[in-house]
């Protein structure tokens, strides 16, 4: 299938052939009829996009921030590889299309092969043949419905929010500052419920087409007496509610809002604008509300919401996302709502550059930009993209399934290059974007989104790098079809996974080599502190400034992430049972207590066979200012100290050992090349499958131990 894709770097936008998106549980295919050109928002991207670096770097200080904080901790080499990860990543552009179902993934309730429907969704309804949306953010549409118009969708969900938010009655008073398409859409809604309005621009094209579409009356910001003209209109009073839907860095709309509005009444912020007001003369002694407007509404950045499927209880939430969807669609295919001058262009898929040039150097007026795709030709669904030349077999058929940040920063790179024995067969990922340019960059000869293609006979070495909830599954099918395993860590989520990838394992009978992405151990300077601490039962200390992450967050989710104990803290588990060189026996933890239950902020004390005893720190309540990973080893008369993979300091006799490195280096490099030289050589796995098994049970023994308030024994 064809999408548009955009890289960030070059600014270069084409459409590209890509392997037709996965339908995943709680998913469904959709065939795009047409999709909406935001001109507003998608028009800031491609126009950030084409400027030079330093260009990229004004419009976004704070990137920059995260770019310099990245540099001073991990060092230039892995601040390069996040920053041209970023800049030559294949974007997808589009949130707002509408077609009709293809095909639909279990879990589904609702829809079937054949409707139509409109969808939502930055990442899922994109300018593409074909998009992968779930369910809470498609809307099944009437068989009569007019696709075209049913693709301003996510327009009009967020403008029906910003309606919700104003919260007017009948006979009322409303200003839309900005009549965009968000400003001519909340106008339409707006004045079909009997609510007077007001259309204010800088754009005397878009004050023209309100004053004869959408509003009662249309003024330019620079018409002379403005605000006497709006008390005028009002009765002297001022508008009941003022709603800003433009997107400027200026703060004259938030200003403006405050010498229109009545006393005591509402501004409702809808674009993206900043909220610094003057708090005299009009904020003040006016006693303005200030309320926000989120997006579709009530569900979006909902992990819970958009991608596991689950709804909100109508009685206590009305109006979700997705019923401001459903309304929206009801006032169009009603008439309700005429927003039929809202397509000012139409484009043929295939010519999309052409509008994006439209856009980007404002030739023309314009304002709703829709594309049409040819749907009486037959679209290919193709799974697998050929990507690179098909290469000689060799002792390892590598397959990489997930390709995220991680992976591309520090896996994907440490592959061997030109290796007669490595040769890089696919790659496989939901987004057909990440998968072609991981293909194309790191050398492999075909993207894919086929499981297929992965688990079979041409492929014996398997990487899996996705998502946590789906380690176990991609695990137990590799050792299946008898592939050798490097999974990310942690291998799985719960205790009866582990059970299941025990037996898998054991089932091989030795034949392949299971691994976990447990790094650190591979540091140089990790192995330089094992290789110089005395032997014999050892204390240990490892101190980790994780730092906050919001509860909100996949990796926090303990079903999708495990939460950070299972997620995280297994890595400082490993290293613990790795320097002492024997496996944990007990396990007693206690955590910070927190009203969200999120055990992030947890002392972890273990006991191992030898004698040894450690104690792992996982904080998430310090500083970002302190390094983030601090070891302290003593043994028989020495002590060992090392701070962050960067310095370490050996104390025994005579004059202590020291080491600092110019770039942190956290092992990955090391690990990679362990593991594929383990296959090659047929010998056993750097980290040995009792190992992963124990450091596996005793981070589950955490949590347990939290809950109980005991030592739990291995």
């Amino acid at each position: 299938m064809q999408q548009l894709t955009q890289k960030l770097g070059s600014g270069d936008m084409v459409i590209q052939e890509l392997p037709v998106p996965q339908v995943g549980s709680g998913m469904l295919l959709v065939q795009n009829h047409y999709s909406l050109i935001s001109a507003g928002t998608e028009g800031s991207t491609v126009q950030a996009a084409r400027k030079s670096l330093l260009g990229k770097a004004k419009e976004r200080p704070q990137q920059v921030k995260q770019v310099l904080d990245v540099l001073k901790k991990q060092g230039p080499v892995q601040t390069y590889r996040a920053v041209m990860k970023k800049l030559d990543a294949y974007s997808p552009l589009g949130y707002s299309s509408a077609g009709v179902v293809v095909a639909v993934g279990d879990g589904v309730s609702g829809f079937t092969v054949g409707d139509k429907v409109a969808c939502a969704g930055a990442g899922y309804a994109n300018h593409a043949e074909l998009v992968s949306v779930p369910q809470n953010l498609c809307v099944k549409l009437k068989p009569e419905a007019d696709l075209k118009k049913a693709s301003y969708n996510t327009l009009g969900a967020i403008a029906l929010q910003g309606v919700h938010q104003a919260d007017m009655r009948l006979g009322e008073s409303c200003a839309i500052i900005g009549l965009g398409l968000l400003g001519q859409l909340a106008a339409l809604m707006l004045k079909a419920s009997g609510v007077r309005v007001i259309g204010i621009d800088i754009d005397s094209h878009a004050v023209a087409l309100a004053e004869k579409q959408a509003v009662d009356l249309a003024l330019t910001r620079n018409t002379p007496g403005i605000e006497q003209k709006i008390e005028a209109f009002t009765g002297g009073h001022g508008v009941d509610v003022v709603i800003i839907a433009a997107a400027t860095h200026s703060t004259d709309p938030v200003n403006f809002a405050g010498a229109i509005a009545r006393k005591k009444g509402k501004v409702v912020v809808l674009g993206a604008v900043p909220t610094g007001f003057d708090r005299d003369p009009f904020w003040y002694r006016k006693e303005l509300e200030l309320k926000m407007a989120c997006s579709y509404g009530p569900g979006r950045y909902d992990l819970n919401y958009e991608e596991k499927g689950l709804d909100y209880p109508y009685a206590y939430v009305r109006w979700t996302e997705k019923r401001n969807m459903e309304a929206f669609q009801e006032l169009v295919f009603s008439n309700k709502i005429d927003i039929a001058y809202l397509t000012s262009h139409e484009f043929a898929f295939e010519d999309t550059p052409k509008a994006y040039d439209m856009v980007a150097d404002k030739t023309e007026p314009f304002l709703g930009i829709v594309l049409k795709y040819d749907v009486s030709k037959e679209t290919e669904l193709k799974n697998t993209i050929p990507v690179g030349i098909t290469k000689k077999s060799g002792k390892i058929e590598l397959a990489f399934v997930g390709a995220g940040s991680y992976a591309q920063g520090n896996l994907l790179p440490n592959l061997p290059k030109n290796h007669t024995s490595v040769v890089n067969k696919t790659v496989l990922t939901q987004s057909g974007t990440t998968s072609k340019r991981v293909a194309e960059k790191f050398g492999f000869e075909s993207c894919t989104s086929d499981e297929n293609k992965v688990f079979n006979h041409e492929v014996n070495t398997v990487f899996i790098t996705t998502r946590h909830d789906s380690h176990a599954a991609y695990v137990l099918k590799a050792l299946e079809h008898k592939q050798h395993v490097f999974v990310e860590k942690p291998l799985c989520l719960n205790p009866e996974e582990l059970e299941q990838i025990d037996m898998a394992y054991k089932a091989t009978k030795g034949e392949t080599h299971l691994m976990v992405g447990f790094n650190r151990r591979f540091s140089p300077l990790s192995v330089q502190l094992k290789k110089k601490i005395a032997r014999g039962p050892m204390t240990m200390l490892y101190r980790i400034n994780a730092g906050a992450i919001p509860s909100d967050s996949w990796i926090q989710d303990l079903e999708t992430g495990g939460g950070r104990i299972i997620g995280e803290a297994c890595h400082f588990i490993d290293y613990l049972t790795w320097l002492n060189g024997s496996l944990p026996v007990g396990v007693y933890a206690a955590a910070l207590p927190d009203p969200k239950g999120l055990n992030d902020t947890i002392n972890i004390t273990l006991e191992f066979e030898n004698g040894s005893t450690g104690v792992v720190a996982y904080y998430a309540n310090g500083s970002k200012e302190l390094p983030k990973e601090y070891i302290e080893v003593f043994s028989s008369g020495t002590s060992g100290i090392l701070s962050d993979f960067k310095e370490l300091k050996i104390y025994g006799k005579g004059k202590p050992f020291k080491k600092k490195l110019w770039n942190q280096d956290k092992g990955q490099a090391g690990m990679v090349k362990s593991f594929l030289d383990a296959i090659i050589e047929a010998k056993e796995t750097p980290v040995t499958y009792a190992e992963i098994h124990a450091v596996t049970r005793a981070t589950f023994a955490v949590l347990e131990s939290i809950k109980q308030k005991q030592r739990i024994a291995l």
